[in-house]
């Protein structure tokens, strides 16, 4: 999966698959992650937002499945 660099403390790069819905996150400590079932405009609000690992913390974290992954 293709990531994007983002601009954050904890957070190196987003990935997002739009067919099955599959979020990445790999942090700056080398670790991935998958969510799984996460919409599209979840992932838009996420990469729009200020503070990505807030918005992880708060919307994502706790609310899908998820695997580490790397």
């Amino acid at each position: 999966m293709n990531r994007q660099q983002v601009s954050s403390s904890n957070i190196k790069a987003i990935g997002y698959d739009v067919p099955t819905e599959t979020l990445e996150v790999e942090f700056l400590s080398g670790w991935v992650y998958q969510y799984y079932g996460v919409s599209q405009s979840v992932h838009g609000e996420f990469m729009k937002s200020q503070s990505k690992g807030r918005f992880l913390n708060q919307y994502i974290k706790n609310a899908y499945p998820y695997s580490r992954v790397g």
